[in-house]
């Protein structure tokens, strides 16, 4: 039986936890797929919609080589595995961003850390857990 399991992931040590995670579940259920996804938002109500987006488009690229890192390990343990960065223009929470995804790509089960980042390295945005908890279709484990 095909499993997935989606995994928010924002660099933060809860989040790499929850990475851990999804890999002692995926080698414990063959056919288990694992998504991993970090959403970058508006960095902030005040700033340039021009400035902005350019400020968003510089974070995701930063981060897709850790993705390919991540991308890399799991495959390393014959975990099928997809990464992606996604860039939410909208104003809304991220967590409604993955929710969308988790929902797309029929995700059995979402991972994701109590809490982000700080400072400029935010990328799933304070309530961003209990928004999932709220919004997802799905069965959620919070790494706290």
């Amino acid at each position: 039986m095909k499993r997935s399991i989606l995994v928010a992931y924002d660099g933060s040590d809860l989040s790499k936890e929850a990475l851990q995670e999804a890999r002692l579940q995926a080698a414990e259920v063959p056919e288990t797929e694992v998504h991993v996804i970090s959403v970058v938002t508006q960095t902030g109500p005040n700033t340039n919609v021009v400035m902005a987006r350019n400020i968003e488009m510089e974070i995701a690229e930063s981060l897709r080589p850790e993705m390919q890192t991540i991308k890399e390990e799991f495959e390393a343990e014959d975990i099928v595995v997809y990464t992606d960065v996604l860039v939410d223009y909208s104003q809304r929470n991220a967590g409604d961003k993955v929710c969308e995804y988790a929902d797309d790509h029929e995700i059995d089960l979402i991972i994701v850390g109590s809490r982000g980042l700080n400072g400029v390295k935010k990328l799933l945005l304070g309530s961003v857990s209990t928004n999932i908890v709220h919004h997802a279709n799905c069965p959620i484990l919070i790494i706290k």
